[in-house]
């Protein structure tokens, strides 16, 4: 089905890996329509209730997108390329179910901007991130300059963005930019277990949270208001019945997503 990327589904959770290591997993035209259509299972599969992105092999994310690719482009044409992008890492972004970046080497450019539209992001110890597209005379176009200086601070992030320099993992988790850093060959294992753990709370509860926490950088929205319209809403749920009565029986509850 699938050429550049690999899918697999084990205890809920869809892994998603960019498979290109002999290009250190840089993203094309074809990675970017697979994972789109990955992340539509995402959505549509009611068998899978959380996803971790990563790349293949010991030395990369994704290094950047593939810049032969970039030759030629007109003024329109590379509108419609950051369109793209643009569209499907909201789509990650927005997501129901939680997706985790796990961060594997090289998080560079575009694989930069694909992990900072996961949820959160798990580093191994020998990531690096960066958005360097100066150094090509371009600037982020999948949503880069937004979300890094949500994460990292307005100071921070135009540094980074105007000099290409680099982060090392130590440095990505003490501006916040990622949760954890661990040794790579426990960095999937360091996923599942935060998602064996979300996966087991209520799924209706568990994407109003994502949804609410993007409405504070949504500026068609006020947070606060989508806040008590999602918090009601949980009350006309069967999970909401299940989760106060598991706790008033002193029981684990059993949410089916309803």
């Amino acid at each position: 089905m699938y050429s550049a990327i690999t899918t697999s589904v084990e205890n809920a959770i869809l892994l998603i890996t960019i498979n290109r290591p002999d290009k250190l997993n840089a993203l094309n035209k074809t990675v970017l329509d697979e994972l789109n259509t990955a992340v539509d299972e995402l959505y549509n599969n009611n068998a899978i209730r959380s996803a971790i992105i990563t790349g293949a092999g010991p030395k990369a994310f994704v290094a950047g997108a593939d810049i032969g690719e970039f030759q030629g482009l007109k003024h329109s044409e590379g509108m419609d390329l950051a369109h793209k992008g643009q569209y499907i890492f909201k789509k990650i972004e927005d997501s129901p179910k939680p997706v985790i970046a796990a961060v594997n080497g090289f998080a560079l450019g575009g694989g930069c901007e694909l992990a900072m539209a996961c949820h959160f992001r798990i580093a191994s110890e020998n990531a690096k991130f960066g958005q360097p597209e100066v150094n090509l005379g371009l600037i982020p176009g999948y949503g880069g300059t937004q979300r890094l200086t949500q994460l990292i601070g307005k100071g921070r992030a135009i540094e980074l963005l105007i000099t290409g320099n680099l982060l090392d993992a130590a440095t990505a988790l003490q501006y916040g930019l990622v949760n954890y850093v661990v040794p790579q060959d426990e960095l999937l294992a360091k996923a599942h277990t935060i998602l064996e753990q979300v996966n087991t709370k209520a799924p209706l509860a568990v994407g109003r949270c994502i949804k609410a926490a993007n409405a504070v950088f949504d500026h068609t929205k006020d947070g606060f208001t989508e806040e008590v319209k999602m918090f009601g809403e949980c009350f006309a749920t069967q999970d909401m019945i299940e989760g106060t009565n598991a706790f008033l029986e002193k029981r684990k509850p059993n949410f089916q997503g309803k």
